[in-house]
This record gives structure tokens, sequence and C-alpha cells, in this order.
């Protein structure tokens, strides 16, 4: 993997790249679908590709483990062939996962034993046995297995968390040198910095991390409850210690304001399963505020979804149509609204870079934010 980095915003540490993998570029800043099973949810991998211009999707650790199973996965010759996605794909650790399930879960040094959500079945997750998942899904960019606190949580245990990664991190690396890719191209891991809200812990977790040299750095442990203001706080000390030539990856972030303020701190990509989970539940992002089309306001508005046109969902759908799917319970409802809200998050981190490019990026950045957190 390699990361070129093309220009840094005049009036803030945004930055416009490219990393280029051996299943293609990817334009930075960028958002990622998220593709849990290996799928983005309700929307046809077609359509993926060719509306909402994504160009690397999220697969799930924990979730492809236990569904299909390594098995499956690797007869059909890893994630992109199985599910006919032929860009980037960048596979999570499980740790996510890991911490959602901290009533049936087991933590020790060794690795995590815990119990399948789908049958109750007993599992056990090591840095070891998590790099060969990822190694067999194929991804192009593997994530570091390790523990994502939970927020709030004292000081003690968010210091031995971050050690317990750090530890892990060192496995990972380890394996992950002494192993080779199943299908015949490279694949990439990034580590991931931990400290909960604690900014000693955050400093010292993003040393480390800095100190591997890896190909990219993720971010983790944010977006998990905390104030808006105390993400931004650590994510801006954490990309400050990053290296400023490897992408950095805010994982699980967030609202599309979330997400052009911590491209103004220097964060280069972004998943989040806001954009399709909120698009089935009738939550519509557009670029003049947010958009309950539930609504009783919305039952005879035949504009589209977005006046700008982002997509043409926007122009081949209205906003009576689309409330009146949502009241007649309709899956195109869904459907239509997890994409038209995709393409926005795709349409967003685009024109971030292009403002980047054109030196503009903070002056564009305060104006949008003030429409994107406007409920219409």
């Amino acid at each position: 993997m390699d990361f070129k980095l093309e220009k840094t915003d005049s009036g803030s540490n945004a930055r416009a790249g490219e990393i280029t993998t051996n299943h293609g570029k990817i334009k930075t800043p960028i958002f990622m679908p998220v593709g849990t099973a290996g799928a983005v949810k309700a929307i046809h991998i077609r359509d993926v590709k060719e509306d909402t211009k994504a160009q690397i999707i999220l697969g799930n650790t924990y979730h492809l483990y236990l569904r299909p199973g390594m098995e499956v996965i690797e007869l059909a010759g890893g994630l992109h062939k199985f599910n006919g996605w032929d860009k980037p794909i960048l596979t999570d650790s499980g740790g996510y996962q890991v911490y959602s399930l901290s009533a049936t879960r087991k933590l020790t040094d060794e690795g995590v034993l815990f119990q399948s959500h789908i049958d109750g079945s007993r599992h056990l997750f090591t840095p070891e046995r998590v790099m060969d998942i990822e190694r067999t899904i194929g991804a192009d960019i593997m994530m570091a297995f390790d523990e994502c606190t939970p927020y709030p949580c004292d000081y003690d245990y968010a210091k031995s968390s971050m050690e317990l990664t750090h530890r892990w991190l060192d496995r990972c690396v380890t394996h992950f040198n002494n192993t080779e890719g199943k299908y015949g191209y490279k694949q990439a891991l990034f580590p991931i910095v931990q400290g909960s809200t604690y900014s000693d812990l955050r400093k010292k977790s993003a040393e480390i991390i800095a100190s591997y040299n890896a190909d990219g750095n993720a971010i983790g442990g944010l977006s998990v409850g905390e104030p808006h203001e105390v993400m931004y706080e650590q994510t801006d000390l954490v990309c400050g210690i990053l290296p400023k030539d490897k992408p950095r990856y805010l994982m699980g972030v967030g609202t599309p304001a979330n997400i052009l303020e911590s491209i103004a701190l220097g964060v280069d990509m972004f998943d989040c399963v806001m954009p399709t989970r909120n698009g089935r539940n009738g939550m519509l992002f557009t670029s003049e505020g947010i958009i309950n089309i539930k609504n009783l306001k919305w039952q005879k508005d035949f504009s589209p979804i977005d006046t700008n046109g982002l997509s043409f969902v926007d122009a081949q759908y209205t906003k009576a149509y689309l409330r009146h799917l949502f009241a007649a319970k309709e899956i195109l409802g869904g459907m239509i609204a997890s994409l038209h809200n995709l393409r926005f998050y795709l349409w967003l981190v685009d024109e971030a870079r292009n403002h980047i490019l054109a030196g503009d990026f903070s002056f564009w950045k305060n104006v949008m934010i003030k429409k994107l957190t406007t409920r219409l």
C-alpha cells in the first residue's frame, strides 16, 4: 500500500491524498460504507459502485467469521470474489464487537473467549487468529486486534486496556510479518490508538503506534458516547503525533458534521453505519439539513430529496413519494433513503477534498456545518 499526500489546507490540518492498493486507488478524505456481513445493508453492490461512488467498503471480521465462515470465504477466493466488489476492502478486527459483547465474553492476555450471538457457541479470538481470519477474508487493509474501552471508564481500566492493546499489537505484527496473503496480492496492517478520553494515555498510545511505521494508523475507542468536543480534542492530539506521510483512520465516525470537523483535524478515512441505519428509519442527510421523511410536512412535497440533485435517486423520487413508501412500510423506502444517504456522505467527502485542493476548505466547512446540523 502506498499513500501520497497531495495538499494540506492552509487554514486547518485538512489533507487531500491518495492511497494506492492492489484493488485500486482511494482519493482521501474518504468515507467507507460499512458492509458488515459482506453487504452494505439494503443496497445492491452495483449501486454501491455506480451510484454512491464508493472507493472502498468495510467487512466485519467477527460477523464474517461466524457466518458464512472462513471455509466458505476461502473457497470463494476471498471476500472480493464472494460479494463481487472489485475495489479495496478494509476489515476491522472484531475488537468493537468484543466490546459490545461484554456480557458474554471473557478477556485475558491470551485473547477473548466469547459466545456467538447467533447460536451461543464459544470461540476464541487471539491476535494471531484474527490475523489469520483477516488474511482469509482478503482485505486490502487489515486492522490489528484491540480492546475498545467503554465510555465512561476509569483511568486504571483505560490504562490496562491500552497496554493490553499494545501487547496484542506486538503479536499481530509478528504474525502478520510471518504470513502471506492467500490470493496473490499484498495486504496492509493498521495498528489502533487507544487510551479512552485520557490525554496522557492517548499521547503515549499514539507515540507507540507511530513507532511501528505501519502503512497507516487508526484511532479507535472514540465515538462511543463521549461528548463531541472530547472526541475532537483527543483526535486533534493524536493526529499531531501520528506520522504525516501515512493515512489516518478515525473509526466509527460519524455524523456529517463530525466528519467535516475531523477532516479539519487531519483525519483521512472514516466509516459509520449511520447513513444506512438512519436511512432505514427515515432520516435523510441533505446539503441543506436533516429531514425526517416520516413527518406529515413532506406528504405533498414533490421536490427532489436533495435540491442539489446529488444522485439519480434525488431526481427520480420526490419527498412525497418517499414518505408514502415509509407510511406504507414498503421495503423500497429504506433502500432509497439508505442509497441517498450513502451518496450524500460520499459527495460530502469529495467536496471536502475539492475545497482542500482549492484552498478554501475552512471557509466552506464553516458554512456547511451550519446547514448539516439544521433540522428541516
